[in-house]
């Protein structure tokens, strides 16, 4: 098995392998200024030593050389939820591989696996499955654990779930918007969410600290684990802290629904008695019977965000402001994610410009 560190400013190489009696032993380099150049050293040295084995090689568990790689390349890298998912994965590649030895996993055996993944579960979890297991064995690939990719050309596949809308037109935002019980802790937060575009942790992360009722603004600075319960957490990204206008009107709501209770500055505000925030299942619950009940189409919690977004954008407000909105990382996330409303609007343009030229040519 070969390992990497950085000592000081440079990297280091340990290859562990047997001696010609089966004793363990130890081969390091360092000095690399980039992992990258130790990595080809340690490669290199492996090819032109064919009696140089690593520790346990290929008779490793495909199920154990996955758990130690996410322990040292992901544990300390990625948060808690991310990690969480690697952790989920590794649960199914027990299920999946039981105790079968890398050396032993075929392309043909990857995706007889992958079959029996996809019969219960949506292409898009395969998709992550396939995505996280496959970049640990292109780990051991480059180790020189295994030979070949088993998960080169895999094909993936998934059940059919049924089609939701994505978003809501603006007549049945509005009448959303109208017939919605404020006062509710559950009903408030898809009002917030239907005028903000706020991610879900947003909104149950905000503290009355957070609300600037004097220059109607809703400040974003952080997030509540509502899956994990772990308490406040960092945003997305360091672009999700933002400042977000609203209305005197969302302003109101919000010091009506506050008015008669004590919570305190530190605490979310829709926090209950009994330290209780609703989870994403919940409030998605709560969204799809007022939808239900006043007979418009069913969408996520999170197509509120997409809606707020969309119409934004149909109502001529710039990408760039919708994407500082939002939150995003850089504008290039706002238009991949809203492309085909970008591209209506671009055809509409079109026609303006015409019209322009044509009222200049007369």
């Amino acid at each position: 098995m070969v390992s990497y560190r950085k000592r000081g400013n440079a990297w280091q190489y340990e290859i562990s392998y047997k001696d010609s009696h089966g004793q363990y032993k130890k081969l390091r380099k360092s000095g690399f200024l980039l992992k990258s150049e130790a990595i080809l050293a340690a490669s290199k040295v492996q090819t032109e030593h064919p009696n140089l084995m690593t520790v346990q090689s290929g008779n490793e568990t495909l199920v154990s050389y996955y758990n130690r790689w996410i322990k040292v390349y992901k544990q300390n890298a990625v948060s808690p939820i991310t990690y969480n998912k690697y952790q989920n994965t590794a649960k199914h590649a027990v299920h999946l591989f039981g105790e079968l030895k890398l050396k032993n996993l075929t392309k043909i055996i990857y995706q007889e696996r992958i079959n029996e993944f996809a019969k219960n579960h949506a292409r898009r979890t395969v998709s992550c499955f396939h995505k996280q297991l496959r970049a640990c064995i292109l780990e051991a690939l480059d180790e020189k654990i295994i030979t070949t990719d088993p998960t080169r050309k895999a094909v993936i596949t998934g059940k059919e779930r049924p089609k939701v809308a994505k978003t809501l037109d603006y007549d049945n935002w509005r009448k959303l918007l109208h017939n919605l019980d404020t006062t509710q802790p559950g009903e408030l937060i898809i009002y917030l969410a239907a005028v903000t575009g706020m991610r879900y942790g947003e909104i149950v992360g905000l503290t009355t600290e957070d609300i600037d009722s004097e220059n109607y603004l809703i400040n974003v600075n952080k997030a509540w684990d509502y899956k994990y319960k772990t308490g406040f957490m960092k945003t997305k990204t360091p672009s999700s802290i933002r400042e977000i206008a609203v209305s005197k009107h969302t302003i109101r709501k919000i010091i009506q629904f506050l008015s008669n209770k004590d919570i305190p500055s530190k605490q979310p505000i829709f926090m209950n008695n009994t330290g209780h925030v609703l989870v994403s299942a919940e409030i998605n619950k709560v969204l799809t019977n007022k939808l239900t009940n006043l007979h418009i189409p069913r969408i996520t919690f999170h197509g509120l965000r997409h809606t707020h977004a969309s119409i934004l954008l149909y109502k001529g407000v710039s990408v760039l402001s919708v994407s500082r909105r939002l939150g995003h990382s850089n504008i290039t996330t706002t238009q991949s994610t809203y492309l085909h409303i970008i591209k209506e609007l671009e055809s509409q343009d079109q026609d303006k410009i015409i019209s322009i030229l044509n009222s200049a040519s007369k």
